[in-house]
């Protein structure tokens, strides 16, 4: 099978790298990817939220299978776009996607299935904003109703600054806030039948301790030695089949993965909010841990007949990942410096840890930082201790200038 991947992060690396492992892909190819997923796949240009030159370069490709990473193609149609020229893709449509384009959307599909989640009032005059924080009071949940690359979301005490959040937005929405631990849970989907996959845990705040901004993540660990073990199956009967069952009876068929950000409240599980694709960084430790070749499970939701595959094949390792991030992410981050130590990392760390790269690009016979997160450095072990030894031991070998980095990722879980 010709495989081509849509995108440029460490969300793509890790898809690359778990595709260059499947003995059924015979070309890989990923535009417009980065310096490191050239190291498995062959990179082209491309612009990748249009629709017609993504689906002619499959065409010229002869790609068999269309993977699309990141959720601004997916909210601009390129699926549907590469899907009508014929190209099985794994993704969901310009419609379906809106699950995560709108978090409006998102909240009245969730009413129409029943699914729990948080109160809300989306709002869009300044009157309407400040009756929906005086109504839930603090700690106040901000969203931008649009896409904002995981940085759209404001959660604060301070009424001042949620309010200004939300006056900088055209519609947002204004949640009640959810206490408890959050779980990423993703699922891979055809519209009908759905495949969860092993649950992960993110870290969004930008420094230890869950302090500072929020960010696109700086780390995840998976397995979540936690949680119920009956979390998986329950979140499968009241998430993720109801959605994907409401977005049909709508309509509009869900294909690709289904992405649900869960809180475990005192109240039970509720949904923070979807995503439309694989997260990031999530995605590196979840693939981590996947022993079932990906191709074909991807193919199955690309072409609906997910219900033929085989349970899928986890590996009782724990896996963690830490994000790398240049200096001063994630407000204006510094590019253009130079990566040292990723052949030493290549040299004495692998197989059971390495390097995915995310806002990398090569200059000369160098490798540079080419966005706020540069690195995902992951690392496998036999329990989630020796993933952490591991994934920390290789981010002390990277020098980049002024770069940080969260040294307590997995840390609580890790000890119980």
């Amino acid at each position: 099978m010709k495989v081509l991947v849509i995108g440029g992060g460490a969300r793509e690396h890790a898809l690359c790298r778990s595709l260059s492992l499947d003995p059924d892909v015979t070309a890989l190819y990923c535009a417009p990817g980065n310096a490191g997923i050239a190291e498995v796949a062959e990179l082209h240009p491309v612009d990748q939220l249009d629709g017609d030159a993504v689906a002619r370069l499959a065409g010229e490709l002869g790609a068999e299978l269309v993977v699309v990473g990141p959720e601004a193609p997916l909210v601009a149609g390129v699926a549907d776009a590469v899907r009508a020229a014929g190209v099985p893709v794994f993704g969901p449509s310009k419609e379906a996607a809106l699950l995560e384009g709108s978090k409006a959307f998102a909240k009245d599909v969730m009413a129409g299935a029943g699914v729990p989640t948080a109160r809300s009032y989306v709002c869009t005059t300044p009157e309407e904003i400040d009756e929906a924080l005086d109504a839930f009071g603090a700690p106040y949940v901000v969203k931008d109703d649009g896409l904002a690359a995981g940085k759209g979301v404001v959660v604060t005490a301070d009424v001042e600054q949620a309010r200004a959040h939300a006056l900088a937005c055209d519609r947002v929405v204004i949640e009640e806030y959810l206490d408890g631990p959050e779980v990423s849970l993703f699922a891979i989907t055809d519209g009908t039948t759905v495949l969860p996959l092993q649950p992960a845990q993110d870290f969004k705040r930008a420094l230890d301790g869950d302090e500072g901004p929020n960010t696109g993540g700086m780390g995840a660990y998976s397995p979540l030695p936690w949680a119920d073990p009956k979390l998986v199956e329950e979140v499968l009967g009241s998430v993720l089949q109801p959605t994907v069952d409401e977005l049909r009876r709508r309509g509009t068929p869900f294909s690709g993965l289904l992405y649900a950000g869960l809180a475990i409240t005192g109240r039970g599980v509720r949904v923070i909010e979807f995503n439309a694709r694989f997260g990031d960084p999530e995605t590196q430790v979840v693939l981590a841990r996947l022993k079932t070749p990906l191709a074909g499970v991807l193919l199955n939701s690309a072409n609906g007949t997910l219900a033929d595959q085989a349970p899928l094949n986890w590996s009782d390792d724990a896996a963690v990942t830490v994000v790398v991030a240049s200096h001063n992410y994630p407000d204006t981050p510094r590019t253009g410096d130079p990566i040292e130590g990723l052949d030493d990392i290549a040299a004495q760390d692998a197989p059971h840890a390495y390097v995915l790269h995310a806002g990398t690009k090569r200059d000369g016979d160098k490798v540079v930082s080419a966005g706020g997160r540069v690195l995902s450095v992951t690392a496998t072990g036999s329990d989630l201790t020796q993933a952490r030894e591991r994934a920390y031991a290789a981010v002390g070998r990277i020098r980049l200038d002024g770069s940080q980095h969260r040294t307590d990722i997995a840390r609580k879980a890790a000890e119980g």
